[in-house]
C-alpha cells in the first residue's frame, strides 16, 4: 500500500510538471500539446488506475477503472475529434470518485 502511495505521489509531481508546461509553453508547439494535451492525461489516467487499489468502497474500484480508460484512450485521440472530451469526463469522474471515496477518520 505505502509503494502505491509513492508511486502516486510521484506521477503527481509529473502531472503538475506537465500543467506548467502547459501553461508557460516553453517548447514547441507540437511538443506543448503532446505533453499539455496527452502526457497529462496518461499520467492521470495511471494515477487513477493506482487509487483505485486504495479506494475503501470495493464497489467504486470498476468506476475509477472507468475513468483512467477515458483518460487514457481519450489522449490518444486527434484534438479534433467530437469525442476527445472523453478524457475530461473521465478527469472529472476520477476526481470525484477520489474525493468522496476518501477513508474516514
Amino acid at each position: 500500500m505505502q509503494r502505491l502511495k509513492s508511486y502516486n505521489a510521484i506521477l503527481s509531481v509529473l502531472i503538475l510538471l506537465c500543467l506548467v508546461v502547459g501553461w508557460t509553453k516553453p517548447f514547441s508547439f507540437e511538443l506543448n500539446v503532446m505533453i499539455y494535451n496527452r502526457l497529462f492525461y496518461i499520467l492521470i489516467g495511471l494515477s487513477f488506475f493506482l487509487q483505485s487499489k486504495m479506494l475503501p468502497n470495493p464497489k467504486m474500484v470498476y468506476p475509477m477503472y472507468a475513468a483512467a480508460l477515458f483518460c487514457v484512450v481519450g489522449a490518444f485521440l486527434p484534438l479534433e475529434s467530437q469525442f476527445s472530451s472523453i478524457k475530461t469526463i473521465g478527469l472529472f469522474a476520477g476526481i470525484i470518485i477520489s474525493i468522496f471515496n476518501r477513508p474516514r477518520a
